[in-house]
């Protein structure tokens, strides 16, 4: 299971255990930010076969709500070649052992390649940020940074744990509201929608107010409140959390209000392992957004380098030409619309740690170099066994200069069933001219609003 990849560059990549502090990264190293890597640490050249072009970096445009992804140029494009059942041995080493198993496990599933585009970038504060970070932030074991400030806080990794906060942390507007519709969708192809409005500041990746994490200190990143309104089994639901750097009491907080009760109270449970609320299962919490969760349960490990055909600059399926009929199908997505480029990714892996308890044993992380961004995710059961994957599809948001994944997808081996979530074709897009006073995000706040 546990296989062995080619590092692409030399013993900046080695393999570290994540439980020990890392260290800053020298002047030197940090030097290469913005020359030969860019600001935030990808490599700037192409790769030698030209499969992969120079980064070359998209200008903002375009209005910060109601702008649904799209390029005429990219989106115009044909297929390179697909890849499928019967021709998948001739590209496995740069395939995921999920989309190897979907691709065995079904005649119909397929992955149409398209030209390669690294289009991604970010504010000018951000990447300046990013650049201090790189020789001021640290991190305490897997869950405890230290003197980083607004940008991405290890441009240049040198444990498992570091790809994971930049993905964590990275910059996607100083608040935003979206729109976050989710299916189970089942053998036969049908599918009951849940709509969800999700409100969201960034305290930490912040330009006009940038955070500070200190160890021991203020940690927080993130405040999110969700509200479900459909189904009407599931309308009323609110989930409150607070994102801290930390674990334990010093870590996430959260509050649940749930119709029945008619009272907003704590929830630990929302963490972990724990199916998130109206997901019937197919969901843990620490799978929104890829991944969201603590990392102390597991030992991490950076396995290397490696360029892989992963979803990217999905613009099709997170617009709003398609509409979700179209974009389910039984088993799997409907692979007509999906759009694989050939990119170089951060493999990082998960291990579950002695004593510790998880559904997943362990998981392996493929992160896009260009926007820290996770874009796949296996997951293998207590027993070795591949048990989910997570296909993050990558669009690049000239709008907000920032990159998201709409929709995700969970494929569930031992059933059969697979879930949708962060699709808003029918909607709207994000929303990034809100604004949200800290107050907002109270239990108190709350409770008022359902008495509305």
């Amino acid at each position: 299971m546990r296989k062995q990849y080619a590092l692409l560059t030399g013993a900046l990549f080695l393999t570290l255990a994540a439980g020990q502090a890392s260290a800053k990264v020298s002047a030197e190293e940090a030097a290469q930010l913005g020359k030969t890597l860019t600001p935030v640490g990808a490599e700037k050249a192409g790769n030698k076969d030209g499969t992969i072009p120079a980064w070359e970096p998209e200008p903002q445009h375009g209005a910060l709500s109601g702008e649904f992804p799209h390029n005429d140029k990219i989106d115009g494009e044909k297929p390179l070649f697909t890849i499928t059942k019967a021709n998948m041995a001739k590209y496995a080493d740069k395939l995921t052992e999920g989309h190897k198993k979907l691709l065995s496990m079904y005649d119909d599933y397929k992955m149409n390649v398209y030209p390669t585009h690294r289009l991604v970038d970010w504010p000018a504060k951000i990447k300046e940020m990013t650049i201090k970070n790189a020789t001021t932030c640290s991190i305490q074991g897997t869950d405890v940074l230290d003197n980083c400030t607004g940008g991405f806080p290890f441009p240049i990794p040198k444990t498992g744990a570091e790809p994971i906060w930049n993905h964590k942390l990275k910059w996607r507007g100083e608040a935003v509201t979206r729109y976050n519709n989710q299916m189970i969708v089942q053998l036969n192809g049908d599918y009951q929608l849940t709509k969800i409005i999700e409100d969201v500041k960034f305290p930490y990746a912040s330009i006009k107010d940038p955070g500070t994490l200190k160890a021991g200190g203020n940690g927080e990143f993130l405040e999110y409140l969700s509200h479900v309104v459909a189904p009407p089994r599931l309308a009323g639901t609110y989930i409150l959390v607070h994102d801290k750097t930390g674990t334990g009491a010093d870590g996430r907080a959260a509050w649940l209000y749930s119709p029945g009760l008619k009272r907003i109270r704590r929830a630990p449970t929302v963490c972990c392992d724990n199916p998130y609320e109206g997901t019937d299962g197919h969901q843990f919490y620490d799978q929104v957004d890829m991944f969201n969760g603590v990392l102390e349960r597991y030992t991490w490990k950076i396995v290397g380098k490696k360029e892989m055909y992963i979803p990217y600059d999905s613009n099709k399926i997170a617009g709003n030409t398609v509409k979700y009929k179209d974009l389910v199908r039984p088993r799997h997505l409907n692979q007509d619309l999906p759009r694989y480029e050939l990119h170089r990714v951060w493999v990082v892996e998960a291990t579950l740690r002695p004593g510790m308890s998880h559904t997943f044993k362990t998981r392996r992380f493929y992160i896009d170099e260009d926007s820290w961004t996770i874009a796949a995710v296996d997951d293998y059961d207590n027993r070795d066994q591949l048990f989910q994957f997570q296909e993050g599809h990558i669009i690049n948001a000239p709008n907000l200069q920032a990159a998201t994944t709409v929709p995700e997808v969970i494929y569930h081996f031992d059933s059969g069933r697979y879930f949708i979530t962060a699709a808003w074709n029918e909607d709207k897009p994000i929303d990034a001219t809100v604004h949200f006073n800290d107050s907002y995000f109270t239990a108190p706040s709350v409770q008022k609003m359902t008495t509305r």
